[in-house]
This record gives structure tokens, sequence and C-alpha cells, in this order.
């Protein structure tokens, strides 16, 4: 899971980096400087991706990607609601409604795949035999 999310980010930070002006239009209105935020997304998505597979950096990582999910779920949802067509994504709620649907999902997966959370899949730990 973690190689995955790695990629996906890796990716991600990559497409923003090389057309940062695909993502402008979805840039709610109160951001400032959107130009310098899609290309400061871009490295922390890398960054992440990079982190990830770095043990000792692992957790921090897998913490700034849940907060990074969060903190671009109002350009989804500009996304998703204003209308806003980009050039190579579909325009119907069958793109858009998993997208949204799938924001959690991300947040999880970046603290599961860290090892900073590990439910539900929680291991019983063994008990010590009694003195």
């Amino acid at each position: 899971m973690r190689w995955a999310m790695a990629a996906f980010y890796f990716a991600a930070g990559v497409l923003h980096l090389s057309y940062p002006a695909r993502f402008l239009p979805i840039m709610p209105d109160f951001v400032p400087f959107p130009g310098a935020v899609v290309l400061a997304t871009g490295a922390c998505e890398i960054a992440g991706a990079l982190g990830l597979m770095i043990p000792r950096l692992r957790r921090l990582a897998g913490i700034m990607l849940a907060l990074y999910a969060i903190a671009v779920f109002p350009a989804n949802l500009k996304h998703a609601f204003a209308g806003v067509r980009v050039e190579g994504l579909p325009d119907s709620w069958l793109y858009h409604g998993p997208r949204l649907v799938m924001q959690p999902v991300l947040v999880w997966w970046a603290l599961f795949c860290s090892g900073v959370i590990d439910w539900p899949f929680r291991l019983p730990h063994k008990k010590a035999p009694p003195t």
C-alpha cells in the first residue's frame, strides 16, 4: 500500500509541476498566489512520496500527506460543484462523486501505510504469560 501511495503522489506532484496551468481553474478564490500554491503542492506531493520510502521520515510523511489531502479538499469541491472544466478530466459525477468520497480514504491510507495508525487491521497482541 505504501508503494502505491508513493507512486500516486509522486505522479500527481510531477503533473502539478509540469502543467500548473491545468490546476489553476479549480483553485478556490480565497487561495492567495494560486500559481505558487499549485507549484508548492506539487513539491509537497513529491516530498511526501519520497518520505514514505524513508523509514525515519515515514510517519511524518504520512501525517503530512493526510493533512495535505484535507487541505486540497476545497479545490476538489470547487471542481465538482462549480462546473469547472479541466482538459483531460471527465466532467461528470461518475468522476467527481467517487473522487470526493475517496478523500477521507486518502487520509486514512496515508496514516495507515506510514504506520501512524493500524485501524482496522490491528493484529492481536500476544499476552505475556502469567507470573
